[in-house]
């Protein structure tokens, strides 16, 4: 939901601002064949080091991932006109932070920590004396290094903290890190703020098991949830191969008598249904 609305909003900015430089900032999201229609038409990628050469001939779309109150400010600063396409449930979990953290509690975020949801998301958690108030924890082992390093060095856990997750996360990661930290702090506040969609799809491809010999996830090579998905497939299935598009189909697939597609959030419905096109024209020669 959060990604096409960000693509349909782009595509509107167009329609509306036709007589000035169109942008969004980092890439808008994680496909390449909706990026290259994007560039195609005339939206450019804006790179936050670069924020302070906009002015107000400039429209600036905030992608679905959302970023912190600080990138906001500098967009305004700069009076170009910004159009804000964060993902409803991304500036739920923003919003959720900000009050966590203004009545002082530490906010752990269970996501990759280098993703534009993530740092988005911390840089809300902003106490009353300016003070960050995130903890970044990307996996169990994260989890575990951060208990560890608090008890070798005698600190003592926040007595107030919480546990949100980014929306993509896999459900099975997002649990792992909560029973870590559960056990060292046992007033810790779990709010699973996952995506449906994330969770519906991980499910629907273990319902696959039994079904299908191998699996094709379509999507970005770079995005994060279809990554995730790869590696769910790869667990289930002989055969699991991530893909962009119908061309890169590897040969074994199409001697398989049966096939399961999975898709990325940012995989258009289109390339989907090209690479289900392509497995059964084949099929059926």
């Amino acid at each position: 939901m959060g990604v096409r609305r960000a693509v349909e909003t782009a595509y509107k900015a167009l329609d509306e601002h036709p007589d000035k430089r169109v942008w969004t900032l980092g890439p808008l999201i994680h496909n390449k064949i909706t990026l290259e229609s994007l560039s195609k038409r005339g939206v450019n990628v804006l790179k936050e080091e670069d924020i302070k050469s906009l002015g107000k001939n400039d429209v600036v779309i905030i992608r679905a991932h959302g970023v912190s109150p600080k990138i906001k400010n500098s967009l305004s600063v700069q009076g170009c006109i910004t159009i804000d396409a964060t993902c409803p449930r991304v500036m739920r979990n923003q919003k959720q932070a900000s009050t966590l953290a203004l009545d002082d509690f530490t906010v752990f975020i269970a996501g990759d920590k280098n993703h534009g949801e993530v740092t988005g998301i911390a840089g809300c958690a902003i106490d009353k004396n300016g003070n960050n108030k995130s903890i970044l924890i990307g996996n169990r082992s994260d989890a575990e290094a951060f208990i560890l390093q608090y008890k070798n060095n005698s600190i003592t856990f926040p007595s107030k903290a919480v546990l949100i997750s980014q929306t993509t996360i896999s459900p099975t990661e997002f649990n792992a890190i909560a029973e870590v930290l559960k056990k060292e702090i046992p007033e810790l506040q779990v709010f699973d703020t996952i995506c449906p969609a994330t969770k519906e799809r991980q499910d629907a491809l273990r319902n696959l098991k039994n079904q299908v010999e191998g699996v094709l996830i379509i999507g970005g090579k770079n995005s994060a949830n279809t990554q995730r998905l790869l590696m769910t497939a790869q667990n289930l299935f002989e055969h699991a191969t991530l893909i962009e598009t119908a061309d890169e189909i590897p040969d074994i697939f199409f001697t398989l008598k049966s096939v399961g597609l999975s898709a990325g959030a940012s995989t258009p419905d289109e390339v989907i249904d090209s690479v289900e096109k392509r497995l059964t024209y084949i099929n059926q020669q």
